[in-house]
């Protein structure tokens, strides 16, 4: 089972490597990630396999969104099958 996750906000250090670090600690494999600086906005897609994940998915997402809330960032995961669902024509 995949996921998208996708980081909004304002650049600062540390983004990447907090998102990381959860994504270790819950088992959650990064598959692929894009990310771009956009004047002075962050903004990355991460595509992550949650198979092993330690947590139940509605835990991994509440515990991502802390750190964007910390962090002063929207951070959003979405499980691949919803995110097709909605992008199906």
């Amino acid at each position: 089972m995949r996921a998208i996750l996708t980081v909004v906000g304002k650049d600062t250090v540390g983004i990447l490597a907090k998102v990381s670090q959860v994504c270790a600690k819950e088992h959650v494999n990064i598959m692929d990630v894009t990310q771009s600086i956009m004047q002075d906005l962050f903004v990355m897609i991460m595509l992550v396999d949650i198979s092993s994940c330690a947590v139940p998915f509605s835990s991994l997402q509440d515990e991502l969104e802390a750190i964007g809330t910390d962090m002063n960032l929207k951070i959003h995961v979405m499980h691949e099958d919803i995110f097709n669902s909605m992008h199906r024509i």
